[in-house]
């Protein structure tokens, strides 16, 4: 049975992607899908090398299919592509000078092709993007309220939700019995309705490229509907998020 490998964050870090690829290879089910959830590039590393890897897989390897991240927007907004002038979110949270780092880190050419580049990917019951579909900055964790988890899956119309925004790897499964909504009409008829019952799942894929010592990812199997959590060694700088169970009821 194939799986799917599902990664976000490399960040630059071509030693720990290319970890990851050795790793899928070495699985006893092939990976026939590779999906990278955003934050390709990044201020640390070498971003323009990670983005001709991923242009260039070599025999064997699935072909990578990138959605745009965090990282990615803030060079959109650097360039004048889109979104905010002069990337205010980098400047909050990095400072003045990383404007600066980032220009010189990814080129022009770079950002052009990764403007092409999806919002998420939408397959079978699933949906695989960076945040939720509210935005590429929406940042899903353990301790996420469950009616906000449940709200990014309904929006999403998916069973499970992939995501890489916050970094961590964790899967939170969300059934909402008892979940209701009331619609009020002009003349003050209460219409109850009741929304789908069946147990629904948020999945944080980890983080490859700045975690310490480890890089992490997802293997999914859709046929089983499986998920295994993986970590692998690699080259990677400091900020790992350890892996989390979750479940809410």
């Amino acid at each position: 049975m194939a799986n799917w490998a599902i990664l976000s964050g490399i960040e630059g870090n071509l030693a720990a992607y290319e970890a990851v690829l050795d790793d899928i290879k070495r699985q006893r089910h092939p990976v026939t899908d590779l999906y990278i959830l955003g934050d390709l590039v990044g201020l640390r590393g070498d971003s323009e090398a990670v983005v001709r890897r991923v242009q260039s897989p070599r025999s064997g390897e699935p072909v990578p299919q990138v959605c745009t991240g965090w990282w990615e927007e803030q060079c959109f907004s650097l360039h004048g592509i889109r979104g905010l002038p002069d990337a205010p979110e980098l400047v909050e949270r990095y400072g003045l000078g990383a404007t600066k780092d980032l220009w010189e880190a990814v080129s022009r050419q770079t950002v052009l092709w990764l403007a092409d580049l999806d919002f998420g990917f939408h397959e079978l019951d699933c949906l695989l993007i960076h945040g939720s579909t509210v935005s590429y900055s929406d940042r899903l964790t353990p301790e996420t309220p469950p009616i906000q988890l449940c709200d990014r899956l309904i929006r999403a119309d998916a069973n499970t939700l992939f995501c890489g925004r916050s970094g961590l790897a964790f899967e939170g499964w969300v059934e909402p019995g008892a979940l209701r909504s009331t619609v009020t009409t002009l003349d003050q008829t209460a219409q109850p309705q009741e929304q789908g019952k069946s147990p629904r799942r948020v999945v944080g894929v980890g983080n490859v490229g700045r975690q310490a010592g480890k890089a992490a990812y997802v293997l999914y199997n859709p046929g089983t509907d499986k998920v295994s959590f993986r970590q692998v060694q690699g080259s990677v700088a400091k900020g790992f998020g350890a892996s989390k169970g979750l479940s809410h009821r």
